[in-house]
């Protein structure tokens, strides 16, 4: 089963994430495998961090939330939430098979929050610039609660773009890119 997993930063708890990086980076490379995608988000500013996001294949429910909820940035409270849901890849590869490459052009991550009727269950026409794109849904999987995308756009409008906006309660766009342990 896949999951996205968005740990939002508290505020104030840039020095708490700096110092725990080398937890992070370890406990993550445990799921190494298992990562479709990941990466910081940050403010408009394009410095500030403000969360994390992980899409990984694990076997269930309860592996996700191990996966979310003992991560050493979690465990010392260096979040404000986490947002946990199953995902479905609908584009079926993992970020490092983005056409696109790690490089170039601005990264952003879309979260838009059903309300209704199923929305934008298949990804647009236009995939170039698409480098995540999936459906949000309930632990069984049988209840569409949005769609979640990681894009390359020239701005947050564009990005937003790629969600049908009518059908969703509220979407989120944050700044994003490509993460992974520093070589």
């Amino acid at each position: 089963m896949e999951f996205l997993c968005y740990h939002r930063d508290r505020v104030g708890s840039l020095p708490l994430r700096y110092a725990l990086r080398e937890e992070h980076w370890t406990y993550m490379d445990r799921y190494a495998e298992a990562l479709i995608a990941r990466g910081p988000t940050f403010a408009d500013d394009g410095e500030t961090l403000t969360g994390s996001v992980h899409i990984l294949e694990v076997p269930d429910p309860a592996a996700a939330r191990a996966f979310a909820f003992d991560e050493p940035g979690y465990q010392a409270g260096a979040y404000r939430d986490v947002l946990l849901r199953r995902w479905r890849n609908l584009l079926g590869r993992t970020m490092e098979e983005f056409p696109g490459g790690r490089d170039g052009g601005d990264r952003y991550l879309v979260i838009g929050l059903g309300a209704g009727e199923p929305a934008d269950v298949t990804p647009p026409r236009e995939q170039d610039e698409l480098i995540a794109f999936g459906s949000l849904l309930s632990d069984d999987g049988a209840t569409w609660l949005g769609t979640a995308a990681l894009v390359r756009a020239p701005d947050p409008a564009a990005a937003r773009a790629v969600l049908t906006a009518e059908r969703y309660a509220d979407i989120e766009v944050h700044n994003w890119e490509f993460g992974g342990r520093p070589s």
